[in-house]
């Protein structure tokens, strides 16, 4: 027999092993997802991190988890110039493509504009005003 425990904090360990048997579960199906994460910083003269991208790249698609780039940076194709990175960094891994998630007062022009579509809209979220917008991009070679 088992019984439900709600808990509003998770210990790394209780969600490690809900992970751990899940990605067991998909290698037994599709075989090994291929993880690797990716970082790209950009750091200021003493070295502080500023912003910049982070990524995975499993089942060959490349998720970007985190873009930013602070308001005082923006203008210099820095956002440009962290995708063009990431997804030079995904073909070399044989991606199909990039994919993710920004919100309607985010970046959703930006993305556009660097040749991602959007593929799924989740509305009234984080509120009745805004939608959580998914975007991907598959490269060429592999269309």
């Amino acid at each position: 027999m088992v019984h439900m425990e709600i808990k509003s904090e998770l210990h790394e360990d209780d969600r490690k092993a809900i992970v751990d048997a899940l990605l067991a579960f998909n290698e037994s199906k599709i075989g090994d997802d291929g993880y690797e994460p990716l970082a790209i910083l950009l750091r200021s003269e003493d070295g502080e991190v500023q912003g910049g991208l982070t990524a995975k790249c499993y089942y060959r698609w490349l998720f970007i988890d985190l873009l930013f780039v602070p308001k005082i940076l923006r203008g210099a194709s820095l956002g440009k110039e962290l995708l063009a990175r990431a997804e030079e960094w995904a073909k070399e891994r044989g991606c199909v493509g990039v994919w993710l998630d920004t919100f309607t007062f985010q970046a959703p022009g930006f993305y556009e504009k660097q040749g991602y579509s959007k593929f799924a809209t989740l509305e009234h979220y984080p509120d009745a005003k805004t939608q959580r917008l998914f975007f991907r991009k598959i490269f060429a070679d592999k269309q």
